[in-house]
């Protein structure tokens, strides 16, 4: 996967973790809570990030799978198509065969 697809996460993450920063530094001006703070929405937003990837990751293979049922389908179509196609000549080769039969 790219970097590109994940631009926007990556942006909205640092918004997240920034504001969180200033949030607690402002309200509680303790340095440490400040920090823990931080390492949390960092991991929040990885998490996030690793949740995007994975759903990315299986609309894929859904798409793949979906196209491969497509293709498999078709493939079916055609077989029982011909399938029918020779039934219906061998069946008009008996009816043409019964029917010459009666008349002679």
């Amino acid at each position: 996967m790219e970097i590109r697809e994940f631009i926007a996460d990556i942006i909205l993450i640092i918004i997240m973790v920034v504001s969180t920063l200033v949030l607690v530094l402002r309200l509680w001006q303790d340095l440490t809570i400040a920090v823990a703070a931080t390492l949390m929405m960092l991991s929040l937003g990885g998490l996030f990030l690793s949740m995007s990837a994975k759903i990315r990751h299986l609309d894929s293979s859904v798409i793949a799978r979906e196209r491969t049922m497509r293709v498999n389908l078709e493939e079916i179509s055609n077989m029982m198509s011909k399938k029918y196609e020779n039934t219906v000549a061998h069946l008009d080769e008996i009816v043409q065969d019964l029917s010459r039969r009666m008349y002679r």
